[in-house]
């Protein structure tokens, strides 16, 4: 019996849709090697297609392409030189838009942005007025559309090459440039706030509207005496109990308590000029106390945040389109909100924060 179905917090249409599913298993590995063959095990990849249990039909009906061009472009990454694909969505419109250049999930490891489950999220996205830009990197097990498994740094390189690329094809695309907000759930919530720890460190901060990270999967380990919500919410649809993250991203990283790589090992150094940055989180999530530390620390440091927790949801529910297609909606809007200008968060000083 799944831990969901009987926790009285959790709303009950996850519930009917994911309460017979047991938590994702994730038993400690001996090396990466051994991970990558394990994920890649016929059984293995079946089970990853069941957490989508709604057809393009259902997901049309909530997330409509109707008014939408969807295009799928290419780039070339550096500095290894592989060709990585975009899933471009874009509302009609006779301006420049704001863009939200979207991250997926999946630990950095699996899932792709040409999934159902994340052309429908971004479909819902460009809904609200704004342009999409989905960026399908290198993933560190089981292949996106890119076929190359590596470890990090090659999929954050992917995110930046591919943002520096956006930029300077913004007017092609009708994108404004100066509004380009960059997000992600789970490992694309490491990876956005990732790629603001490296823009911040390389002076270049300003190439962004901000970044809105969701769920993020920032520790690389759950300390069971550190992050209460990794204990009292473990296997509550994720078992983050175990060394997949840390060994199939980047054990050299984590072991180097490299904050690129794990941006929970950021000090207050690594984040002053941050972009301004939302943090959301699910309260039903194993990983749920990663990300409200993360956002304490740039109040620390005096940075723009806002931090939200979406009351009910298990880890990444709010940008499942379905079975919550209301709180999908308002994430959806939240987020295009942000990119749009539609609100500012007030920078905190570092001797009142």
């Amino acid at each position: 019996m799944s831990r969901m179905t009987d926790d009285p917090r959790i709303d009950p249409r996850f519930k009917e849709m994911f309460g017979g599913l047991s938590a994702f298993p994730l038993p400690n590995f001996d090396s990466r090697e051994e991970l990558v063959a394990a994920m890649n095990r016929p059984e293995v990849l079946e089970g990853l297609n069941e957490t989508s249990l709604f057809s393009e039909e259902e997901a049309e009906a909530v997330a409509p392409s109707e008014g939408l061009t969807i295009t799928t472009e290419t780039f070339v990454s550096e500095p290894d030189g592989n060709t990585i694909k975009v899933s471009l969505m874009r509302p009609a419109s006779e301006g420049p838009l704001a863009c939200v250049y979207y991250i997926h999930g999946g630990g950095m490891a699996v899932m792709s942005a040409f999934d159902l489950g994340y052309q429908s999220w971004g479909r819902m996205i460009a809904n609200q007025g704004v342009a999409v830009a989905m960026v399908d990197f290198r993933n560190c097990a089981i292949p996106s559309s890119a076929p190359e498994v590596e470890p990090y740094p090659a999929g954050l390189n992917d995110c930046m090459s591919g943002l520096r690329w956006l930029i300077s094809r913004a007017d092609e695309f009708g994108i404004d440039a100066r509004r380009i907000l960059v997000a992600g759930e789970s490992g694309g919530g490491n990876l956005t706030l990732a790629l603001g720890l490296r823009l911040t460190r390389e002076g270049h901060a300003g190439l962004v509207k901000g970044l809105y990270a969701m769920c993020p999967d920032i520790a690389g380990s759950r300390p069971r005496d550190e992050l209460p919500s990794s204990i009292e919410n473990n296997e509550v649809w994720l078992d983050s109990h175990s060394n997949f993250g840390r060994l199939g991203y980047g054990i050299e990283a984590f072991e180097a308590r490299d904050p690129e790589a794990w941006p929970l090992f950021a000090k207050e150094e690594h984040v002053r000029g941050f972009p301004e940055t939302v943090i959301s989180v699910n309260e039903c999530d194993p990983l749920r106390d990663e990300g409200i530390e993360f956002y304490r620390l740039l109040l620390r440091a005096g940075q723009s945040a806002r931090c939200r927790q979406v009351m009910g949801t298990i880890h990444g529910g709010d940008n499942m389109v379905l079975p919550c297609t209301d709180l999908a909606l308002v994430t959806a809007r939240d987020i295009a909100a942000f990119c749009r200008g539609h609100y500012r968060s007030r920078r905190i000083r570092p001797d009142i924060g």
